[in-house]
């Protein structure tokens, strides 16, 4: 498995993925033709006992007993932030990257063969639906974030955990900007967040408050958290608003 190894994860999270290669490739055999791992482990900013680890499950096909086969994988792996994976066959991988070209990007852009074949070589995710996907994206997320924080009814402590939830699931829409506007795809997310700041002319600190809250920078007092969650609402917005009114093209 030496050569599975991903740079920048801590030794204990590389030993835990080649044992949970190992598990998934008894259970799962000549049905399992790629394994991959995406996301944060992947673009060098994951958080031992913060982040996820994000799997991609090619499989040749599959049933209720086969997912079901997994489930008792899933109970253990989930104690080491092992998310369910993406169940997907060849065909479906294509149909889906049509459909949610941004996520598809994404995986295709930054991901690591843990086992099996890597499915995207030579691979095309088609972008002309990817404006829309973008500017959806991010109106979508801002009515998520005022209901999660309506459900918090506001406390301190839920805040602090919707913030970095909302920050995560935000970037990839912001690298999606970056890919309207003609950008490189940055990978480290406060050099994202700066770059679509200053391309769009925005203040956007509060969502880089909400990054360093994320990593543990910053640990904000009870009079900090609701001025903090304030910045992030109006950064938010204000992205929102910048996004819905760029041109088809992408190019202003």
């Amino acid at each position: 498995m030496t050569e599975r190894l991903i740079e920048g994860l801590p030794d204990d999270t590389q030993t835990l993925l080649q044992t949970y290669v190992k598990e998934v490739n008894g259970a799962f055999g000549e049905q399992m033709e790629g394994l991959l791992l995406y996301g944060s482990a992947v673009r060098g900013e994951f958080l031992p006992g913060r982040s996820n680890l994000n799997i991609l499950l090619l499989v040749s096909s599959y049933d209720s007993a086969v997912l079901k086969q997994y489930s008792a994988l899933h109970r253990r792996w989930s104690k080491e932030q092992i998310m369910v994976p993406l169940f997907l066959t060849e065909e479906e991988l294509h149909l889906s990257a049509a459909v949610f070209p941004l996520e598809f990007l994404e995986i295709q852009e930054q991901h690591r063969v843990l086992g099996g074949r890597d499915p995207f070589i030579g691979f095309h995710v088609k972008t002309d639906r990817l404006r829309d996907a973008v500017v959806q994206g991010f109106a979508s997320h801002l009515l998520r974030l005022r209901q999660r924080y309506v459900e918090g009814g506001g406390g301190d402590e839920a805040t602090t955990m919707l913030l970095p939830l909302s920050i995560t699931s935000i970037l990839p829409l912001l690298r999606g900007v970056q890919r309207l506007l003609g950008r490189p795809t940055l990978s480290h997310s406060d050099a994202v967040i700066t770059d679509v700041a200053e391309q769009l002319k925005l203040d956007l600190q509060g969502l880089l408050d909400a990054w360093l809250l994320k990593r543990g920078q910053i640990s904000p007092g009870s009079h900090e958290v609701p001025r903090l969650f304030e910045r992030y609402l109006q950064a938010v917005t204000r992205l929102t608003r910048a996004v819905e009114q760029l041109p088809q093209s992408g190019q202003r």
